[in-house]
């Protein structure tokens, strides 16, 4: 915090760079031009982040996680950012592996940090293959993470975007997610009300 110009990071959960690295992407291109914007970005692609070992060495030490990887950047990027957008893909009607890993390990940033997180908001988008995959359920599960941390969880509302960005690839990776304009109406109104709840915390 503290900077003139807000910032947003965004995390594509996907493994690939294809359709949730392309919507995250374009969804962070949008805030940046309507918005003035700062931006940062995170992906999977060739990142190594292990499972949380449940070891208690973040509980006992209050040092962070005990394990060295790819993690260390993104708690930084989490720390710095002043609100954040989570794009997964839909696996099995929910977020992917990588996404829920990534909530596991900030055990070891909040008990570090108990204000790392707190008051942030937070938005989320969903991609799947199928129309009706998984979209909604994996929105909630990103929503459980904000409200366990004690950050703000916000979507685009009523009339299209009630839990946040859900957009329909075709299994068609980039190309596929770029032709469900309907679903980039709800991405859009998503970042919009990220962007206009976190610069009214700003003023308060």
């Amino acid at each position: 915090m503290g900077r003139s110009k807000l910032s947003i990071l965004g995390i594509s959960g996907s493994p690939r760079k294809a359709a949730t690295d392309f919507v995250v992407r374009k969804a962070l291109e949008y805030a940046e031009k309507k918005f003035q914007v700062e931006t940062d970005y995170f992906h999977f692609y060739g990142k190594k982040i292990n499972f949380c070992l449940h070891c208690d060495y973040c509980i006992r030490t209050r040092k962070g996680c005990i394990q060295k990887d790819d993690m260390t950047e993104v708690y930084a990027k989490l720390e710095e950012a002043d609100t954040m957008l989570f794009g997964t893909p839909v696996y099995n009607g929910t977020l992917s592996g990588q996404l829920k890993t990534l909530f596991d390990r900030c055990r070891a940033l909040v008990a570090k940090n108990p204000k790392a997180l707190k008051n942030k908001v937070g938005a989320g988008i969903a991609v799947g293959g199928d129309r009706v995959g998984g979209q909604e359920l994996a929105l909630l599960t990103i929503h459980s993470f904000f409200l366990i941390h004690k950050m703000i969880p916000v979507s685009g509302g009523a009339l299209g975007a009630n839990l946040g960005g859900i957009i329909w690839s075709k299994d068609r990776g980039a190309k596929g997610a770029e032709e469900d304009t309907e679903g980039f109406k709800s991405v859009y109104k998503t970042v919009d009300r990220l962007v206009e709840t976190t610069m009214l915390l700003r003023k308060i």
